[in-house]
C-alpha cells in the first residue's frame, strides 16, 4: 500500500501536482522573485529570500477544494511563502490525491509528506488517547469555549502531543471545524431512537462503544464511500460538521439532520516529527508563528462555512433540521456517562491522568 502511495506522490510531483495553479492561490507576490530567478541558485538566491534556503513542502488534507481543511492549507501556504520571501513553497493537497484518510496518516508518519491536516479519529488505533476527541458530550457546545480549550489545553498541546510524537506525528495545533451533526432517515430525538440503526463512524473503538450505548450498530467507511452507502441505505446515519454535510450533499439522501451538541469535529495541524525537529531554527519559528496565527483565522472560517451550510440545507428544503433543547441534551448526557467511565477505566493504552487533566481544564473554562 505505502509503495503505491509513494509512487503516486512522485508522479504528482513529476506532473507538477497543481503547482502552477497553487502559486496563484498562495499569493506569491514577493517583488524579488524575478531577480531571484535571474541570479540563479547559490548565495545570491539565499540572500534575496531573506536567508531562507529554497524548499518545497506538501500539506495533505482530508477535504476537497473550498472546504475548511483545504482552505486552511492554502492560507498556511500563502503565509509561509510570504514570510520566506518565496523561498519556501507549500503545495496544498485535497482529499484523495494521496489515498484515503488512513493512507495519508501513514504517509505523514513515513515522511512521504511533510505536513498534514488530519482528524485524530484516524489514528485512534496507534494513539489510544486520541480517541478522547470522539467522546460524546465531553467538550462544551459553546464554540468560543471549545476554541479556547483547544488553543490553551496543556493536556492536549503538551501531554497528548508527546504521545503522538512517539509515532512520528507532531500535532502543532488542534482546532474545531464546528459542531458535529447527525443525519438519518429516522428522526432522532432521544437515545432510544438510535435502536437498530447502522451509523458510519471513523475507525475508533470508543465510537463503537458510544453508539452501542444508544443501541446502534456501527460501520467504518472512508467518507468517499459514504454518499453511495447512504443512498443505497446500507448505512442509515452518519455524523459530520454541518458545512461538510452540505458540501458532500449528504442531505440529499437523508431526511433529517440533528444539531445535537454531542461533539465537535477536531482537526490537527501535524508535521512529520523527524522532519519538523530537523528544521533550522528560523524556519521552525516561521512554521510555529504561522500555525499560531491561523488558530483564530480558521475559527472564523469554519464559522462562516457552517453558517452558510446550515442555511443552504434549510433553503434546499428536503431535510428537516432538528435542534436539540437542553432537556434532550441532558438525556443524551446521562445515557453516555457510562462510556466516559469505560474510556477512563477500560480502554487499553490510555492515560487516565491525561483524561482527568483535560476534564479539569474543560470545567475551568465552562464553570461547570
Amino acid at each position: 500500500m505505502l509503495a503505491s502511495i509513494f509512487a503516486l506522490s512522485l508522479l504528482l510531483v513529476a506532473c507538477g501536482g497543481g503547482d502552477g495553479d497553487e502559486s496563484e492561490d498562495t499569493g506569491s507576490e514577493d517583488s524579488g522573485s524575478e531577480e531571484e530567478s535571474d541570479s540563479g541558485s547559490g548565495e545570491g538566491s539565499e540572500e534575496a529570500s531573506g536567508d531562507f534556503e529554497s524548499d518545497q513542502w506538501r500539506m495533505v488534507t482530508e477535504e476537497l477544494q473550498g472546504e475548511v481543511q483545504f482552505v486552511y492549507a492554502q492560507e498556511f501556504a500563502k503565509r509561509i511563502e510570504e514570510k520566506t520571501g518565496g523561498a519556501i513553497t507549500v503545495e496544498a493537497l485535497e482529499y484523495g490525491a494521496l489515498g484515503s484518510e488512513t493512507d495519508q496518516a501513514q504517509l505523514l508518519q513515513q515522511g512521504g509528506v511533510e505536513l498534514a491536516v488530519m482528524s485524530p479519529g484516524f489514528t485512534g488505533g496507534q494513539v489510544p488517547d486520541g480517541q478522547i476527541f470522539s467522546m460524546h458530550y465531553l467538550f462544551p457546545t459553546d464554540q468560543e469555549q471549545i476554541h479556547q480549550i483547544l488553543k490553551d489545553s496543556e493536556a492536549l498541546n503538551t501531554d497528548l502531543r508527546k504521545k503522538y510524537e512517539e509515532h512520528s506525528i507532531t500535532p502543532l495545533a488542534y482546532w474545531s471545524e464546528g459542531q458535529m451533526a447527525w443525519t438519518s432517515n429516522t428522526a432522532i430525538k432521544s437515545p432510544s431512537d438510535w435502536e437498530g440503526l447502522n451509523v458510519r463512524v471513523q475507525e475508533s473503538p470508543l465510537m463503537r462503544e458510544s453508539y452501542d450505548a444508544y443501541g446502534a450498530t456501527v460501520q467504518s467507511l472512508s467518507w468517499g464511500e459514504l454518499y453511495t452507502a447512504l443512498d443505497r441505505e446500507t448505512v442509515d446515519a452518519q455524523e459530520n460538521p454541518i458545512f461538510f454535510i452540505e458540501s458532500a450533499s449528504f442531505n440529499e439522501v437523508q431526511d433529517y439532520m440533528m444539531i445535537s451538541g454531542h461533539n465537535n469535529y477536531v482537526a490537527m495541524t501535524t508535521a512529520n516529527t523527524e522532519w519538523y525537529n530537523g528544521l533550522d531554527d528560523n524556519v521552525k519559528a516561521v512554521v510555529d508563528e504561522t500555525v499560531k496565527e491561523l488558530q483564530d483565522w480558521v475559527f472564523d472560517e469554519q464559522k462562516k462555512q457552517n453558517e452558510a451550510g446550515l442555511q443552504a440545507i434549510k433553503d434546499e428544503g428536503s431535510t428537516e433540521v432538528i435542534e436539540f433543547d437542553e432537556d434532550q441534551i441532558a438525556e443524551f448526557r446521562e445515557a453516555i456517562q457510562p462510556v466516559h467511565e469505560y474510556y477512563r477505566e477500560e480502554v487499553e493504552g490510555i492515560d487516565p491522568e491525561l483524561f482527568d487533566k483535560l476534564k479539569g481544564e474543560i470545567e475551568e473554562v465552562t464553570g461547570e
